[in-house]
């Protein structure tokens, strides 16, 4: 865990060799938990992808940050992971104080480090917080990443796997479909757009050569839907195309998609609408 866009999920994306996690430049990509499953011979590893640690401002960020709650209750041990150029955040930090389950402090983006900034800031956090152990890695590159799973591998319980040696993920078909789909809507649209849409996938008929997909994107206002279909749909259409593509490699085989816009009133402060979309049980 750790603030928005730190690269927490490129980080779990590398660690379990599989991207389960959606990344983009913007902060707030990730809203839900999502688990990503590795396996060995004699070992099970869980991780737990939480969104970004902020102060809600509404209903979807309350939702949020139980995720992110449940997720400190439920670890072995915790990698709180800052960027580089990263400082002390006290009202974030405060809550981890109070914790007995042990840190590991991971200063991610190193391949970014010019100088002796990487030691600098290694120096910085020792004086300012207290962890059982600091790494640093780049998520983008790899480096020094597998130190982060044979760190892990020390606190592991001994105890039965919770999950099959053959799960990746926790997660249905249908939740990396929309996820895969909200993606581009974050990486071709700017300001509120992203923020405003969730994706909902209404249809999902896989018979092993065609997966057949029909999805409904929700704004907030008529305004958002206008934009997020663009001239003459050219906008969607993009946002299809791109979409279709990383969802034939990611499921194996061709997809047919089908996108619709419906405007949901405000949905990420009406709880209603929040269980609808998953975010609150």
């Amino acid at each position: 865990m750790g603030k928005p866009n730190v690269g927490k999920s490129t980080l779990m994306n590398k660690l379990v060799g599989e991207n389960l996690s959606i990344i983009t430049s913007k902060a707030q990509t990730t809203r839900h938990r999502i688990m990503g499953i590795l396996n060995g011979e004699d070992f099970q590893i869980v991780y737990s992808d939480t969104p970004g640690m902020l102060e809600p401002k509404y209903e979807l960020h309350q939702a949020m940050m139980h995720y992110v709650t449940v997720s400190l209750e439920d670890a072995d041990v915790i990698l709180l992971v800052v960027e580089l150029g990263e400082k002390l955040d006290e009202n974030i930090l405060a809550r981890f104080r109070q914790i007995k389950t042990p840190i590991v402090l991971v200063i991610n983006k190193i391949d970014l480090g010019k100088g002796s900034q990487v030691d600098d800031k290694i120096t910085y956090w020792k004086e300012n917080l207290t962890v059982a152990h600091i790494l640093t890695v780049s998520a983008k590159t790899g480096e020094n990443v597998n130190q982060i799973i044979e760190l892990v591998k020390q606190y592991l319980p001994e105890h039965p796997g919770y999950y099959p040696k053959d799960t990746l993920t926790d997660r249905y078909e249908r939740f990396f479909a929309a996820e895969i789909i909200r993606e581009k809507i974050f990486l071709n649209y700017e300001q509120e757009i992203p923020y405003s849409t969730e994706v909902s996938i209404d249809e999902f008929k896989d018979d092993g050569k065609l997966i057949k997909m029909r999805a409904t994107l929700f704004v907030e206002r008529d305004s958002q839907k206008g934009i997020l279909i663009g001239k003459a749909g050219g906008s969607l259409k993009k946002v299809g195309t791109e979409a279709r593509k990383d969802l034939e490699e990611f499921f194996k085989r061709k997809v047919f998609l089908e996108t619709h816009v419906k405007v949901a009133d405000n949905w990420r402060k009406q709880k209603l609408r929040l269980k609808q979309f998953g975010y609150i049980e």
